[in-house]
This record gives structure tokens, C-alpha cells and sequence, in this order.
């Protein structure tokens, strides 16, 4: 119970300071939104249904990944200011749970900008969910959190680095290769209804297998991130 005490803590303090600024999520979304507007000219999704749902799974994770790269590399600049960081490494409180209350806040965001982007991205792409569209509430949230898992971890090891900017890029794109094809796959999957419902779930499984080891291995090294020189 203290440890989730602990995790609660930093998930209010990060969402309060994105309540007051909302620079992460209005960069995401300006992100997502210019990207959903050219490739919705570029593809012309109203003469193309069948090919529209091809490619938007596609479309959508590419973009919600790198959009939120943008979010990653800030909510730790954020920990740098007036020495928090260094105040952060003395408190009695498990590192690990600094990393876990960051994760859960940068989700939140992501999820707050998918929720804004699925109606537009509906009407700009013309799209119509020929599977079960319940499973997109399965899929949307496993994959989010594969792609902040790995970025809120990596951001946190980037942050003595002098192009930081450019080194998460350079680790998280080739990680998050495999959720990326497990996400794009179950998301057109359900979109086009042309999977078969044995792949499907693999898809799914395989999904929440990779979010559950790379969690674990986050939250076991966190602590020897933060606390190196």
C-alpha cells in the first residue's frame, strides 16, 4: 500500500504540472493532427476504402509513436529543474515508483490525444470497423503502453547525454519494432475483419507478453538508471 502510495504521488504531481502547461499534450496533438491531415489527402481514403483500412492502423501507431516522443523527452526535462532529479535520488521512496508514476502520467496523455484523435481520424479517413470494434479498447491501451514503457525508460537514460533529443530516437524506434508490427497487425485485424480470430488473439497475447516482460525489466533497472553518475 505505501509503494502505490508512492506511484499515486508522482502521477498527481506529473498530471498536475501537464494541467498548468499542457505542453505534451498539445504537441502531441498538433503532431498527430497535421499528420492525419496529409495522409488524408495523399491517400484519398474516400475512393479507396478497402485500401484506407489497410493502411490506417499503420498510420495511426507510426504517428502516435512518434508523437509521443515528444512528451517523453519532456516530462523528464521537467525533473531536471531547481534539482528535482537530485532530490529525487535522496527521498526514502523506491525509485522504481518515480518510474512507474511517470509511465502511468505519460499513458495518460497519449490516451487523452488518442480519445481526441479516434473521431477525426474516423472522419478524415472514412473509416468503418468491419470486426469487433470492442477489441480496439484492448489493443489501444496495450499498445500505448508499450510504446511509454520502453520511452519513459529510455528518456530517463538519455538525460546526462548531451543529444538526447536524438538518442531516444535512435533506441526506442528498433525496441518498439516488434509492438509496433503486433499493434498495426491487431488494429488492422479488427478493421478490416480479414484476420482470422486464432491470429487475432495471438496478435493480442503476444501484445500484452512483450508490455509484461519489458515492464518487469524497466522497473528492475530503473533504479541503477537513476542513480548513475
Amino acid at each position: 500500500m505505501r509503494y502505490l502510495t508512492y506511484v499515486l504521488d508522482h502521477l498527481r504531481k506529473d498530471l498536475r504540472l501537464e494541467w498548468r502547461s499542457r505542453d505534451s499534450i498539445n504537441g502531441m496533438l498538433f503532431f498527430v493532427l497535421l499528420m492525419v491531415v496529409v495522409f488524408s489527402i495523399a491517400f484519398d481514403p474516400a475512393g479507396y476504402p478497402a485500401v484506407t483500412r489497410q493502411i490506417s492502423g499503420g498510420i495511426l501507431w507510426v504517428g502516435l509513436l512518434f508523437a509521443s516522443m515528444t512528451a517523453l523527452n519532456q516530462s523528464w526535462t521537467r525533473e531536471q529543474r531547481n534539482q528535482v532529479l537530485e532530490a529525487q535520488r535522496m527521498a526514502p521512496s523506491p525509485a522504481s515508483a518515480l518510474f512507474v508514476g511517470k509511465a502511468l502520467a505519460n499513458m495518460i496523455f497519449v490516451l487523452v490525444v488518442e480519445i481526441v484523435l479516434a473521431p477525426i481520424f474516423v472522419i478524415f479517413f472514412n473509416l468503418h470497423v468491419l470486426g469487433n470494434a470492442w477489441l480496439l479498447a484492448l489493443i489501444l491501451p496495450l499498445g500505448t503502453w508499450a510504446l511509454v514503457v520502453n520511452g519513459t525508460f529510455f528518456a530517463a537514460l538519455g538525460l546526462r547525454a548531451r543529444n538526447r533529443e536524438l538518442l531516444l530516437p535512435l533506441i526506442l524506434l528498433p525496441l518498439s519494432l516488434p509492438a509496433v508490427l503486433m499493434m498495426v497487425q491487431a488494429t488492422t485485424g479488427v478493421l478490416t475483419a480479414e484476420l482470422d480470430p486464432v491470429y487475432l488473439r495471438s496478435w493480442i497475447t503476444q501484445l500484452a507478453g512483450y508490455d509484461l516482460i519489458y515492464t518487469t525489466v524497466c522497473i528492475l533497472l530503473f533504479e541503477t538508471v537513476l542513480n548513475a553518475d
